[in-house]
């Protein structure tokens, strides 16, 4: 193992699972906490917790991706998608359909991976801040792909996530039940107040599921007029990402992933900077402080309100999660498809 950093930026966990840890608290999800999550099933029943990859619909929400794209699979000269196979060879009676889709990995419910966020950061102490990831991964640019590069990229890519399994005790925070569908940042105080009213324990190596609305929001458009109006970016709640007490809150909870049904977590930076960001400093506090500082992965635009109202209904909170994201070397975030199971 090599040790890729001398400074550590404050407040992180770097090297807290080895020097050369991709996993963050994953690390924490063991067979064990596996085991205990089972005992979360007292029905069998599941929710599947994932859009369809072609929600939410247009560009509203992020005009840097976009809707996925169908692109047509050639065998020999003939498209391959519902060809009678005696075209190829008058022996076969079959039918056969295949495609390919562009699909941007985080335009529908999608796991960030850790290098999805970096910062800029002197962390091998040479008085030059360079681009780095969790745990001093480093990240670079596309015209500076050399052998170390690759495999910095790599190392903190979705496929080290994906290769854990994903699967464990989740908790609920139905946060639309007490805030509405207005925009309200949620402080550390206000969720403090809400998993307190509705009996919410989090335990080391939880997952933890915000339930905001939005994604019921993005369902209701898409069954309606099928677009998404404007007001939309700016409805249902959010972390509060410049909440000191909130961010050590989730340093000292032992979370190993948060997952919400709105855009980014906490504030959008497709909004524009806060008001609030200082003169220099990350778009994204509360990525930054989950993706790059703790190794804590996030989930976002998952669909929460089915599942929400069931736990309410059953006075629950927690559930066995199982979210593997695909196992795609090299890629930033992936499309995920979540399972509760109750």
């Amino acid at each position: 193992m090599v040790q890729r950093w001398k400074n550590r930026p404050e407040g992180s966990n770097w090297g807290e699972f080895g020097d050369d840890d991709q996993q963050g608290r994953m690390n924490y999800i063991t067979a064990e906490r596996r085991l205990a999550a089972l005992k979360e099933v007292k029905t069998g029943q599941v929710f599947t917790l994932s859009h369809p990859l072609d929600r939410p619909g247009g560009m509203v929400l992020n005009p840097n991706r976009k809707p996925p794209v169908f692109h047509p699979v050639f065998r020999g000269k003939e498209t391959y998608f519902n060809l009678e196979s005696s075209k190829i060879d008058p022996r076969f009676n079959d039918v056969g359909s295949d495609e390919a889709i562009m699909l941007y990995m985080q335009y529908s419910t999608h796991w960030d991976s850790f290098a999805h966020k970096g910062t800029v950061f002197d962390a091998d102490g040479d008085g030059v801040e360079e681009k780095v990831s969790y745990n001093g991964w480093r990240i670079v640019d596309d015209n500076d792909r050399g052998l170390h590069g690759a495999l910095g990229a790599r190392a903190v890519s979705v496929a080290e996530m994906a290769v854990t399994g994903v699967q464990g005790r989740a908790v609920m925070v139905d946060l639309r039940h007490h805030y509405g569908d207005a925009r309200t940042a949620i402080t550390h105080a206000m969720l403090e107040k809400v998993m307190r009213d509705d009996n919410v324990t989090v335990q080391k190596g939880d997952i933890l599921c915000l339930h905001t609305g939005l994604g019921q929001l993005i369902r209701d458009a898409n069954e309606g007029a099928g677009k998404l109006d404007e007001s939309i970016k700016t409805s249902c709640s959010v972390l509060d990402g410049y909440d000191k007490p909130l961010l050590e809150w989730i340093a000292d909870s032992g979370i190993a992933a948060i997952a919400a049904d709105n855009l980014a977590v906490e504030r959008s930076s497709t909004l524009g900077a806060d008001p609030r960001l200082p003169h220099r400093g990350p778009a994204l506090p509360l990525h930054e402080h989950c993706l790059v500082k703790l190794g804590i992965h996030l989930g976002e635009l998952w669909y929460l309100t089915e599942l929400a109202a069931w736990l309410r209904a059953n006075n629950r909170s927690s559930f066995l999660l199982t979210a593997p994201p695909l196992c795609m070397p090299g890629a930033a975030g992936s499309p995920v498809t979540p399972v509760a199971t109750v």
